[in-house]
Order: structure tokens, then sequence, then C-alpha cells
């Protein structure tokens, strides 16, 4: 859910950051050259109020006739030039220049000078200028109008280069950008701190989850961080968790308790069984096939009520030495082995782990006993140990038929049989019995294929603590 959430406040985050560093960016650009535009601004009127004093060139005298206002005009637009490299003129109606610098430069025929040319004839100062961005080598142009005794007489003309405002500009924006990234740095942190607070309820309802899947259903989710919709969603979980675990607290005190009331009343059938046996001649089929079917039900029973007493007891997690506990299963069915003609051989090498002895013999005399069981003679039967990581292993293999695959994604199941195999003996218990074992102890039990024949069974326990 993180990984969804996450995302999406970061490209919101980023929306909002977008669409106030866009205006912010215009907005800087546009002050840049307004400022620009009024220092123009006032240098064409300067120019204009001292070319209103300048006598106009007598009729027929040559270009460069000026008087002395003229002269100090011309002055003033070369130092001006010279300083700031700032083209300026004061040119006639007819486009004749009163003064300008360089001495090279004149009004131009078209685009922006003669634009803004004609609009400040009018008696007016030209509008300013089109925005000029930092990617754009343009130039500013603004004209103001020379009057003398209420009529236009000529036009100050000042065409300035904006490399230095473009430069302003940029680096006005690059401090934009990079106040905008430290934005974002800071509310993608935000951002995470956020999802985690909104998202730790989620996290530990989903632990709590699996630890209720995997056999501990005394867990529960503690209502006490996050929104108040996850806390209410925690409340409603931990009632959930409680009435599952009424229902499976009954049905296994059901389990236990119809276990134990049948014992007394089959044992009983199997003693006048007996008694019978006893009255008719030996070798009876039919007498020797209902003692068998009593046997096996008094076995299904016993399973019934260790797997109820399983599900119920809690595990007793201690530092075991695996190793150890695993080669003494191995010797204890060494002698059942022998007399099947199987040859069972342990690597068991010390290796430590967490786990409950008794429930972890129990589990590993289910999963030798059942290779046993269907290994047929002169084959063998392997246990090994090993600590891989996080985990000890006892990995089990044997050379029996095996199992297809959609025999392996069934077996464990409580009452379940593999259909080719109803004829050896046994409950269809023992495998669950070790699944619910393992689990209490936060262990695990899996099945694979054996090449070239037969079924591999991977204990695992954890090698940590339970408060590690």
């Amino acid at each position: 859910m993180r990984t969804r959430l996450l995302p999406l406040l970061i490209v919101l985050m980023a929306a909002v950051l977008l669409a106030l560093g866009f205006p912010l960016a215009v907005s800087l650009a546009a002050a840049q050259q307004q400022k620009v535009v009024v220092d123009r601004i006032d240098d064409t009127a300067r120019f204009a109020a001292l070319a209103q004093f300048v006598t106009d060139r007598p009729s027929g005298a040559p270009a460069g006739a000026t008087d002395e206002r003229g002269e100090t005009l011309q002055k003033e637009l070369a130092a001006y030039y010279d300083v700031y490299g700032i083209r300026a003129g004061v040119f006639y109606r007819n486009h004749e220049p009163m003064a300008n610098a360089p001495d090279d430069w004149y009004l131009p025929d078209e685009g922006a000078g003669r634009d803004a040319f004609d609009e400040a004839l009018l008696g007016r100062r030209s509008h300013d200028p089109k925005q000029v961005w930092p990617w754009q080598r343009s130039r500013l142009v603004v004209a103001s109008p020379v009057i003398r005794d209420g009529d236009v007489i000529g036009v100050v003309v000042t065409d300035s280069p904006t490399g230095q405002m473009r430069s302003k500009t940029l680096h006005g924006w690059l401090l934009i950008g990079a106040g905008e990234i430290a934005a974002m740095l800071l509310a993608v942190g935000a951002a995470l701190r956020l999802t985690g607070w909104v998202l730790r309820p989620v996290r530990v309802l989903d632990a709590t989850t699996h630890d209720i899947a995997t056999g501990r259903l005394k867990s529960r989710v503690a209502a006490a961080g996050g929104p108040p919709e996850l806390r209410r969603l925690a409340r409603s979980f931990n009632e959930m968790a409680d009435n599952v675990e009424d229902v499976l607290e009954q049905q296994r005190a059901f389990v236990a308790d119809a276990s134990h009331q049948l014992r007394n009343p089959l044992s009983a059938l199997l003693l006048r069984i007996e008694l019978l046996a006893l009255e008719l001649p030996e070798g009876n089929e039919e007498i020797a096939s209902v003692r068998t079917e009593g046997k096996r039900l008094a076995e299904v029973l016993d399973d019934l009520l260790d797997l109820a007493l399983a599900e119920h007891a809690e595990a007793d997690l201690r530092l075991t030495d695996i190793g150890e506990l695993t080669a003494e299963r191995v010797a204890s069915w060494s002698a059942l082995a022998a007399s099947k003609g199987v040859r069972l051989a342990g690597n068991c090498p010390a290796v430590t782990a967490w786990a409950d002895p008794v429930t972890l013999s129990s589990a590993l005399d289910a999963v030798i006993d059942n290779a046993l069981k269907f290994t047929p003679e002169g084959e063998s039967v392997e246990v090994a140990v090993s600590a891989n990581g996080e985990v000890s292993t006892v990995v089990v293999t044997d050379g029996g038929p095996g199992l297809t695959d959609d025999e392996l994604a069934r077996i464990g199941d409580r009452f379940w049989r593999s259909p080719g195999h109803q004829n050896i003996k046994g409950s269809g218990l023992g495998l669950s019995i070790s699944r619910v074992l393992l689990a209490a102890g936060g262990g695990s039990i899996a099945y694979a294929h054996h090449e070239p024949h037969g079924l591999k069974v991977t204990v695992t326990v954890p090698r940590s603590g339970p408060n590690t």
C-alpha cells in the first residue's frame, strides 16, 4: 500500500510546488525586465529634456551641423554608450539623427525600433517591449517623444542589450529551482513520515494476521496509533480474532472430549471382540478384520486427541541443539528401519535453534515414521541437519514412490492420504499434528519432490529467540 500511496502524495506535492514555482519564475522575469524598462524610460526622459533645447538644424545645413547644446547631447549619448553599452539616439521626425551613439547607429527601417519611434511620434512613450526570456537574445527598445511648445519635434530611442538582465533572471530561476528541490525533499520526508504514521497500524494488522494464520491465536492488535478509522478497524479485528479463537477452542474441546469419551466404549468393544474370538475357530477372517478396524479406529481417536492437545498447548521454546535431538530420533528409529530392510542415515552436526524439544521430537517422529512407511526394502532414508542464515533445517528424504504435484499440494491436510497408499497403516493426521506443533514455535514444514524418486520433507525452526 505504501508503494501506491507514497507516489501519489509525491505527485500531488510536486504539482503544488510547480504550480507555485512557475508563476514565481514568470513574475521574477517580468520584474527584472520592468526594472530595466523603468531605467531606460528615465534615461530617455533625461535625453528628451536635453534635446528639446537643441536648436533645429538650419535648412540646407550639413547632416552633422549642431549648436553647442547639440554637442552636449552628443557627448552625453556617447558617454552613455561607452559606460553602459546601450545604443541611444535622438531622431527628427524625418528619421534624421539629431545626435546618436555610436555614430554609425541609425534608426532601423523596420522592427521594434521603428515601431517604438512611430508610436512616440504620437506624443506618448512607446509600449513596454515584449517579455525577454533567458534563452532569447532579443534587445529592449524604448522610445520617448521630444516635445517643444506642445509639438513633437523628435524621438529619443534607446536600444539596450539584455545579457545582464537575462543572467539575473536565470540566476533567480536557479534559486527558485533550488528552493523547489529543497521543498520537494522536505515534502518527501514529510510524506514518508505521514505514510508511516498512517500505515503503521496496517503493518501491525498484517503481522498479527500472519501470526494468527500460523497458529498464534493469542496475537492481537494494539489499537492505539494511526487515524481513527484504522483504530476502529483494529478494534474490530481484535473482536473478530476473539470470536475465531472462541470457536476454535470450542472445536478443540469438542474433538478432545469426543475422542476421550469414545475411547472407553471402544476399548470395551475391542475387549468383547477378543473374548468373542476365543469362542470362534482360530484364524477366523471376519474376527481378524473387525479387530484390525477396531485398532485403526483407536489409533484415529488417539491422533485426534493428540491434535487437539497440540493446537491447545503453548510452545515451550528454548535454545536447543537440533543436531543432537535429531540424532537421538534417528537412533530410536534405526531398529524399525533395520527390520524393514531400509537404511536410515543421519548427518547431524551441532546446530542450535529455538524450539520446544518435546514438540520438535514429536514432529520429527511423525516425519521419519512416514518416510519409513513408504520406503521399500533396499532403499534409504536420509536425515540431514544444517543452518541456513536465520533458520536451522532438518531435511528428511526417502526413496519411496513419491507424490504427484496435486498430491504435494494436499499433503498435511487432516485425514488426507494418497489414493495410491490407502493400504498402508495410518490415520492421515500425523503430518497435520507435525505442522501444528512446529507452527506453535515459529517453525514450518514443507514438502517437495526428491529426485530420482521419493519425497523431501524440510522442517524449519528459527535460530533467533522470540524476544530478539
